[in-house]
């Protein structure tokens, strides 16, 4: 019960990042800390705990997603185009949590996703594509899209 209480509410923000609904993300949560609890055998480190929950969080929400046939667009392959390389200049900008959180929720699933476990929960472009069944091409370019959304809808938001 202890570990539960230490790591649910850090679950569900990572669930409620990937499924963008607060029942389906308790659900999922709950369903993450029952196949952790069955194969709690299998956790060679007690320190490694957390991002080995994290982990189980991420594939049962991933799964709920695939279950639930939003992630149609996993079927579809991308060739990976190299998008215009311009770097990103530092710009002196103050934005709320809130406006970030809610831009990247407003992004479209393939977008949003990929961001996430991205910038968020430090996956690399290959272990993405292999949890999303794509190839590493598509990741790369499914993320550069999805940065230059996530960052017009923030300058669209800086501007009203």
């Amino acid at each position: 019960m202890q570990v539960y209480q230490m790591y649910k509410d850090m679950l569900y923000n990572v669930s409620l990042r990937i499924i963008k609904n607060q029942h389906d993300a308790q659900d999922t949560v709950h369903d993450a800390f029952i196949k952790a609890f069955q194969n709690m055998s299998k956790l060679n480190n007690d320190l490694n705990l957390g991002p080995w929950l994290k982990r189980i969080v991420i594939n049962c929400s991933l799964d709920l997603l695939r279950h639930k046939k939003k992630l149609g667009w996993l079927q579809e392959s991308y060739e990976f185009q190299q998008e215009d390389t311009q770097t990103d200049e530092f710009e002196d900008i103050s934005l709320k949590v809130e406006d970030v959180k809610k831009a990247i929720h407003a992004l479209k699933d393939k977008y949003r996703i990929i961001l996430v476990l991205y910038l968020i929960e430090d996956y690399s472009h290959k272990e993405i594509a292999e949890q999303l069944g794509l190839k590493e091409g598509t990741v790369r370019n499914q993320y550069v899209r999805g940065k230059r959304l996530l960052k017009q809808q923030l300058q669209n938001k800086m501007i009203v």
